[in-house]
């Protein structure tokens, strides 16, 4: 029992092994395929919003910097499960160690609990720059801001240490094969030697409590918004801002919330469909969030598109510039 670096004395191997997505195992090529290109898409949308916040200056105001935190949040989020997933479905690569078992577990959740935090920071961010215009600046300062970042990391730190200790205790002496396409800590629990509800109750108390006082506040934050702007010029474009912001929300916190509770009370829902809706939680938001939080922003959108045809124009005058010389 040398090898496990746990040292769980009941345990008979060293690593789990992850199934992909139960019932359609004859499917790896498709959904390997399916995953592998809304990777590529988060990747680049998330990587280019990062690379013009950091490149422009004139994106320096408090919602680049959230924009970042969410970017940053997405990237890290489905890289901790993608890459993993294509070579189970790719490569037959199914085996992982109980290292990167619960290292994958501790990033998927605290990122997730890290991304609800910066869609309200978000929220507060859009209620402070339309209802106290005047005082955005003197409100959200840069060590504001890098506080709020902060406090987002430390609350799903406060939640996941205690979780990740349980995790870390529990025996696992029956089967180590997880029906699950990542290690998902209920899926992971379920095998284990002694009874799990322990961290059932605090997994669903703790994301309900998370998640739900998220929402609450950034319901109130986008209620007091259309209060103030309804009835004034600037209206639409208000209400067209938050529009896309609350869609965006829903596609992430629905899934999440029937995720949660799916994998919780799992009696009447397939096997394959919670495995899949768990997937869709992860990479959706990191595939769509550069679309609706950034390139609706005009200031991004703006730097974009600069920075993508300056080079265009640098690599045609370098073009026009070397057949001059050889012509």
């Amino acid at each position: 029992m040398a090898s496990d670096p746990f040292s769980h004395p009941n345990s008979s191997s060293s690593s789990f092994i992850l199934v992909g997505v139960p019932s359609l195992e004859a499917f790896p090529t498709c959904l390997g395929i399916l995953f592998c290109s809304s990777y590529i898409i988060a990747l680049v949308g998330n990587g280019l919003v990062l690379l013009v916040i950091g490149l422009d200056n004139s994106l320096r105001e408090p919602v680049h910097w959230f924009l970042g935190m969410l970017a940053v949040t997405d990237l890290v989020m489905v890289t901790s499960v993608v890459p993993k997933m294509l070579s189970v479905f790719w490569l037959n690569s199914k085996e992982i160690g109980y290292v990167a078992c619960f290292v994958q577990m501790f990033l998927v959740h605290s990122t997730t609990a890290e991304e609800s935090g910066v869609l309200l920071a978000m929220a507060i961010d859009r209620y402070i720059a339309i209802c106290h215009p005047l005082r955005y600046q003197a409100i959200l300062t840069r060590q504001t801001v890098a506080q709020i970042g902060l406090a987002i990391v430390v609350r799903a730190l406060l939640f996941m240490v205690p979780l990740a200790g349980m995790m870390t205790d529990l025996p696992y002496c029956r089967s180590h094969v997880v029906p699950h396409s990542y290690c998902e800590h209920m899926a992971v629990a379920k095998l284990a030697c002694v009874d799990p509800r322990p961290n059932r109750l605090y997994s669903v108390a703790g994301s309900s409590l998370i998640v739900g006082m998220d929402m609450a506040f950034i319901a109130v934050s986008y209620g007091m918004i259309l209060k103030t702007v309804l009835g004034k010029k600037s209206c639409w474009k208000a209400l067209r801002t938050c529009g896309c912001h609350v869609c965006t929300m829903l596609l992430y916190y629905v899934p999440g919330i029937v995720s949660i509770y799916a994998q919780q009370f799992s009696s009447g829902v397939p096997v394959h469909a919670q495995v899949l809706l768990a997937d869709l939680y992860l990479i959706l938001p990191a595939v769509l969030n550069p679309v609706v939080y950034s390139i609706r922003t005009k200031q991004i959108c703006q730097a974009v598109l600069k920075m993508l045809f300056s080079r265009k124009n640098r690599a045609w005058n370098h073009s026009q510039c070397f057949f001059q010389v050889y012509a």
